[in-house]
């Protein structure tokens, strides 16, 4: 078989399940989400081990979740039941009784696999050996793990350069395994490292890092006990971050304000019932009972990308509360603090209202409202996700919203700063590990001291680089740490063929998913340890460690017997390509697997912040990495936080385009697809839907239920996702909504956010036709 005849396809199957609507909900979590969580774990394992795991999920003596990076309690946790709808699903995913074993790739061409839908290839179970797909042919087979070193050593070692091999890395890497896979690559000869932290907050992390210092964010859990008003700007907690929900619970009832700012009404954030309320019988009768607590105190519809539009405008009508004798700006903060003040005023003031309101799509008279609450309230938290990141002005966008924190002097306080809400359990601890492709100096000199070897500076690609240089021939070996780079990443067609441009392509992972039917000319599927496993090696029983959003990093420690005997812990597996890659290395990868002790070691030696790593980290609740901003002291270039000026992009849609967002339904975690249902939404078993405003399908003649084209033009480019099915929902005139994979085809590959390279999943301009 020749590989043109094995050119698998890269998209979802456009067959569709059987779509069924309801209103969506009003209330989110209780009872439902308790049920649904069931429903998930003891449906794919036997209820001794469901509740085993339940029982050590975000324990001090369990595992991390690993779904969402929300943090945990520093003091009390709920026993038996620290987790989330999310997590619970995760754990339900990764435990599984089903298997997908040699046999089943006997049975299953890779063609054949590459029908069937995500939510199919995900539900067949945890890989249970090391696969290789050979050139030309239709079926995965075993290969032994020696073997596939070998040759993986083999292929890296004949490249021209290492240059020419790209090395991805999943926010689920713990940060053992990260330090270790760059550790790998810097002494391999490359900082192409990139990681799914350039498809997600990269934007946030340039934004913070030119602003404040750091491109983290800088409260901690208890600021939201202690906040007096609680901005959530493009986020769907309920959703992605449910756990958020009981933190928002809290400062509501401590008496503070939320203010939900996001294209659409989600459920999360208007009420909640907290499923924890059931510890106390009549606590939890109430909750039963009740209509649920309200969460948000207002609801702003911005328009998709009129978030500095937004931004602007507030800070407008806060400086006229100034004029008007209304004590609004923290002089004394700015005066000391901060540089840029005076700039950043005048153009605030010299702002345009029309324009404002225009590009916003909220009246003068909200913002006003809103600009009102931020005048009042000193303790201040922003937080915000992918709503804000993934558009071509997500930086500026962001940087606005620094600079409404520094005018009312809202960070380096208790109960007051920003705080960026990551959407994968280690993305942040990755990226301190030195997953990234533009490593600093001192960090890369502290590198060669340690290990006695000269790491490369020149900077390595990104995602959307890497993807490029694939395409063009650069890109010769990929290798992906974890995760579903295919569905991931945008501009599906393009970055199929990018893979398939490859000689070998390499996959470590837990479960089938599509990266494994998209391939270079080879192909391996290296099967590795879940989170919730016990991981033994020569040394006994290890455990890893993860850092979450708000910078604490705990252990995480499995204890379930790992779902094959032929499974390896991501450690072990760099460790063992590092040997069959590097001949002169000086590094005893051996002895740092055979004792995770001896990684952490390694840590402390090269990172700041990891003094006495394993004895901090057995302590419960684990420890706080250092962050200057959070304690007021600004680590950028000046010492001085920086307030920034941005214009408002004009961001005009013509009159047959739409705006199209991708988001995540309620059954689904990044790529992996649970279910089909999104509860809250009120659709079920179906994801080929796009959600239009009720008042835009009557001016297109679109009716509930049409099927449509769905067509983007870029850069004389054009790109369709057929076949998907109209549904009426309350979302700003002119937007699109639909679900990520599906619609990854449409986000062209060079639409990108400024200075952050980050896909614009949020922001494309699409046409709808009639179904062909």
């Amino acid at each position: 078989m020749s590989e043109q005849t094995r050119k698998t396809k890269a998209q979802p199957p456009e067959d569709f399940t059987g779509l069924k609507t309801g209103k969506p909900k009003e209330v989110a979590a209780g009872i439902p989400a308790v049920i649904s969580s069931g429903k998930h774990v003891f449906g794919q394992t036997h209820i001794s081990k469901g509740l085993q795991l339940l029982t050590m999920l975000n324990q001090t003596q369990g595992f991390d979740c690993p779904s969402c990076a929300w943090p945990d309690p520093d003091d009390e946790r709920s026993w038996g039941a620290e987790f989330c709808e999310n997590g619970a699903k995760a754990v339900a995913d990764e435990a599984t009784n089903r298997r997908v074993t040699p046999e089943f790739f006997e049975k299953y061409s890779v063609e054949a696999l590459a029908e069937e839908s995500d939510y199919w290839l995900n539900k067949q179970g945890r890989l249970t050996h090391p696969m290789v797909l050979e050139e030309g042919s239709s079926h995965y087979k075993t290969i032994s793990w020696d073997d596939a070193f070998k040759t993986i050593g083999e292929e890296l070692n004949k490249l021209a350069s290492p240059d020419e091999a790209i090395f991805y890395t999943s926010g689920r890497t713990s940060n053992e395994a990260a330090f270790l896979y760059q550790l790998f690559v810097r002494q391999y000869g490359t900082n192409n490292l990139p990681d799914c932290s350039n498809m997600c907050h990269e934007s946030s992390g340039t934004g913070l890092s030119e602003t404040i210092g750091i491109g983290k964010g800088t409260v901690t859990l208890d600021d939201f006990n202690k906040a007096d008003l609680i901005l959530v700007v493009g986020q769907n907690p309920g959703t992605n971050h449910p756990r958020m929900l009981t933190a928002l619970e809290k400062a509501k009832n401590n008496g503070a304000k939320i203010v939900s700012i996001n294209p659409l009404k989600e459920t999360g954030l208007v009420k909640v019932k907290n499923p924890q309320d059931f510890k106390n019988p009549v606590k939890g009768l109430k909750t039963v009972l009740g209509s649920g607590n309200e969460l948000s105190d207002m609801f702003v519809p911005v328009k998709v990308a009129g978030d500095i539009a937004l931004a602007k405008g507030v800070m407008k009508a806060m400086f006229a509360l100034e004029d008007s004798a209304k004590q609004v700006v923290a002089q004394d903060f700015i005066n000391n603090k901060t540089e840029g003040f005076d700039a950043f005023k005048a153009d605030i003031v010299a702002e345009d209202w029309h324009k404002i309101v225009s590009e916003s799509g909220i009246s003068q008279e909200e913002i006003e409202k809103l600009a009102l609450l931020c005048a009042d309230n000193d303790r201040i938290i922003i937080c915000w996700a992918m709503g804000l990141t993934q558009h071509k002005h997500g930086v500026a966008a962001i940087q606005e919203f620094v600079n409404l924190i520094l005018m009312k002097g809202s960070i380096g306080k208790e109960g007051a700063g920003l705080c960026p809400v990551r959407g994968h359990s280690n993305v942040q601890g990755d990226r301190t590990m030195g997953i990234w492709e533009k490593p600093k100096p001192a960090f890369l000199d502290k590198l060669d001291s340690t290990f006695g070897f000269t790491a490369p500076r020149e900077h390595g690609y990104d995602t959307v680089e890497a993807i490029k240089a694939m395409h063009s021939g650069k890109g010769k070996v990929f290798f992906a740490m974890g995760g579903n780079f295919l569905s991931a990443t945008p501009d599906t067609e393009y970055t199929a063929d990018a893979l398939r441009n490859c000689d070998l392509t390499v996959q470590v992972s837990t479960k089938l998913n599509r990266s494994h039917l998209i391939t270079g000319k080879k192909a391996l599927i290296l099967p590795c340890l879940g989170r919730t496993e016990s991981d033994v090696q020569a040394n006994g029983q290890q455990f890893v460690s993860c850092e979450n959003s708000m910078g604490v990093v705990q252990k995480s420690e499995g204890q379930m017997t790992p779902a094959s005997e032929h499974l390896l812990s991501e450690p072990a597996i760099v460790a063992k390509m590092a040997e069959a890659t590097l001949k002169d290395s000086k590094v005893d990868w051996s002895g740092l697997v055979n004792d995770y002790d001896q990684i952490r070691d390694a840590i402390e030696a090269v990172i700041p912040g990891f003094e006495n790593y394993n004895d901090r980290v057995r302590v419960d609740a684990g420890f706080y990495l250092p962050n200057g901003p959070r304690e007021g002291n600004f680590t950028t270039d000046t010492g001085k936080a920086k307030f920034t000026v941005h214009a408002i992009p004009d961001m005009g849609v013509g009159d047959d385009e739409f705006i199209m967002m991708t988001l995540r339904s309620h059954d689904q975690f990044n790529t992996t697809i649970y279910g089909l249902d999104d509860r809250y939404r009120g659709i079920y078993n179906e994801r080929r839907v796009v959600m239009l405003n009720k008042g835009d399908m009557n001016k297109h003649n679109i009716a509930e239920g049409d099927v449509l084209d769905l067509t983007s033009e870029y850069e004389g480019e054009t790109r369709i996702a057929k076949k998907f099915i109209a549904v009426g929902y309350d979302v700003p005139s002119g937007t699109a909504v639909t679900y990520f994979p599906e619609a990854n085809v449409l986000v062209p590959v060079n639409s990108v956010a400024e200075r952050s390279n980050t896909p614009t999943s949020k922001f494309v301009r699409i046409t709808l036709q009639a179904a062909s």
